[in-house]
């Protein structure tokens, strides 16, 4: 819950702090003291619109900060989970803080750390729940009017199976229509891939033939050359008068009578004999090959018919000759693929049929919890509203569901469900039943506001609870049971409100009185604590002015010890 609120040079505040507590707080004070410039201080920590306007006059900035106490049950887990981060192991408050600069622009902060404005929304969303006039709207829309149904039926676990079907039916329908849009491509693509795989197919290429082709060609086409050479390094070496292999034979004789006076031509002695072996085994080695060299143009014929079909299907699919092999094989993968997806849109059909028979059981389920529930939440709401002067009217939630059909191709539901949910309200005995949001005033809606928020006191989750003058157009004997409300209400939450009425007012255990003061030429705001003899002061004054009579304050220490013994 909220513990404290400060605030720094925000229009006529120049320097406010108050620490509030749990239970049913009261803010009271004149008209124009400051208490909206308050709830909008409250408003920018949890992520309002910020303006270089409401920082005070020859100020650089405005600032707001806000103390909220995480020791209630799973709030410090929901905290960490918005902010993705852990908090510290023995922090049990979270400080959100906001700075806006007479420039306009800003920055926000939790625990000291900066976050985004979208992340102080998040956490406000969580930690607080402000009503008022404008706030009050929100009652008006079928989505709110559906989420406190749900809330009030516990109906979050059909919900999320509904949600959990819907995902898996909508991830195959999905699925389905990228096969769909994507099929006049793939057709487009299997012809030019089968034209392709037919063409490399026809050739079969290998692996590293090319290679070998290209080495085969060279020999056929050099054989008279390669011949000539290979006989004319026969002869050279060994076969011709002074050939080489007979010179270095020649050399050994002469240097070996040499080599026991002269050890070391014993080396080089060994060394021409091992090289006019060498020399010989060389020879017998290109006479061999100059031998398997004949002419053969018909093999050279064949072998440059099948280079040029290797030149022209790599200039054709515009790769490597040598690469062909593995083209052929990219390509049947890419036609396996085509055909895969082909078979997963057939496959298709009966996984979706059954998704969306999934769907629409999870739907009805849900629609049937919402149909028991509605009237017991109408019942409920009606019961609170009866009480809050609107004895005449009546309230009735209608659930509409919406027909599914049978065509598992179709869109899904929305992500709440296949059902409209409306609350239907009638002011005024005789007049016919229309939606809340095209018929209740702001007095009306602020009090159906208060009715639903105490019926959904123990399963709403949100710790504290704002009501911004929700007593306009009330009189005092409605306030008293808008504060008796309220006291009953701030059983389950921390409740702040603000209020010109003294009835409800008497109702709260704690009150804080908002001021308006002039020094030195420059106004200011002010709020501060009352205790018991300044409460009576002060409802006195809401009663009769500042010129309050005795019999005055009798009547609001009368009231205010009434609204005790109510509480």
């Amino acid at each position: 819950m909220l513990r404290e609120l400060s605030v720094q040079n925000l229009a006529l505040i120049e320097d406010a702090r108050v620490e509030l507590q749990g239970g049913y707080c009261a803010w009271t004070g004149e008209t124009g003291a400051g208490k909206s410039l308050l709830l909008t201080a409250l408003g920018l920590v949890l992520g309002g619109k910020a303006s270089g306007d409401l920082v005070r006059a020859g100020k650089s900035e405005a600032r707001a900060a806000a103390v909220f106490d995480l020791t209630e049950p799973g709030l410090r887990k929901d905290v960490e989970a918005i902010l993705d981060a852990p908090l510290d192991d023995d922090g049990e408050q979270l400080i959100l803080t906001r700075r806006v600069s007479a420039q306009g622009r800003g920055a926000a902060h939790v625990n000291g750390m900066p976050v985004t404005v979208a992340t102080l929304h998040a956490l406000g969303a969580r930690l607080i729940d402000i009503h008022g006039q404008h706030e009050g709207r929100a009652l008006l829309e079928p989505d709110r009017q559906r989420t406190l149904l749900d809330a009030h039926g516990g109906l979050e676990e059909l919900l999320e199976d509904y949600r959990a079907k819907r995902a898996a039916h909508d991830a195959l329908r999905r699925r389905r229509l990228d096969l769909i849009r994507a099929a006049h491509e793939r057709q487009r693509e299997r012809a030019l891939l089968e034209f392709e795989r037919d063409e490399i197919a026809s050739a079969d290429p290998k692996p590293g033939e090319h290679e070998e082709l290209v080495r085969e060609a060279h020999r056929l086409s050099n054989a008279g050359q390669l011949r000539t050479a290979t006989s004319d390094g026969y002869n050279l070496l060994y076969e011709a008068d002074r050939s080489a292999q007979e010179l270095l034979e020649r050399v050994a004789r002469l240097l070996a009578p040499l080599a026991e006076a002269v050890p070391e031509l014993a080396s080089a002695a060994s060394d021409c004999e091992r090289l006019a072996d060498e020399a010989r085994e060389i020879a017998y080695s290109l006479r061999d090959l100059g031998r398997g060299w004949d002419d053969d143009p018909d093999r050279l014929e064949e072998v440059e018919a099948r280079l040029a079909l290797y030149r022209r299907l790599a200039a054709r699919f515009r790769c490597a000759p040598d690469d062909l092999a593995a083209r052929r094989e990219e390509t049947d993968r890419k036609l396996a693929a085509i055909e895969r997806d082909e078979s997963d849109l057939r496959g298709l059909d009966a996984p979706l049929a059954e998704a969306w028979s999934e769907v629409k059981t999870a739907a009805s389920a849900l629609t049937a919890a919402r149909q028991r529930t509605c009237k017991a939440f109408a019942k409920a709401i009606q019961a609170r509203i009866k009480p809050l002067g609107l004895e005449g009217a009546r309230l009735s939630v209608e659930v509409e569901p919406q027909a599914l059909g049978d065509d598992p191709t179709a869109t899904p539901p929305p992500e709440h469900g296949a059902d409209h949910v409306e609350i239907f309200f009638t002011p005024n005995p005789g007049e016919n039943p229309r939606p809340l949001r095209k018929i209740a005033s702001g007095g009306e809606l602020s009090r159906v506001t208060l009715a639903v928020k105490t019926v959904l006191a123990g399963v709403d989750r949100v710790p504290t609870l704002v009501f911004d003058e929700i007593d306009t157009g009330v009189g005092g004997r409605l306030g008293a049971v808008l504060g008796k409300t309220l006291a009953e209400l701030a059983r389950h939450h921390q409740v702040i409100c603000v209020t010109h009425l003294p009835q409800m007012a008497s109702y709260a255990e704690r009150q804080w009185v908002i001021r308006k003061l002039t020094e030195k030429g420059r106004t200011r705001t002010t709020i501060a604590p009352l205790d018991d003899d300044q409460r009576v002061e002060e409802l006195a004054a809401m009663l009769r002015g500042d010129s309050a009579a005795e019999g005055t304050r009798q009547e609001a220490l009368a009231m205010l010890m009434e609204a005790r013994s109510g509480r």
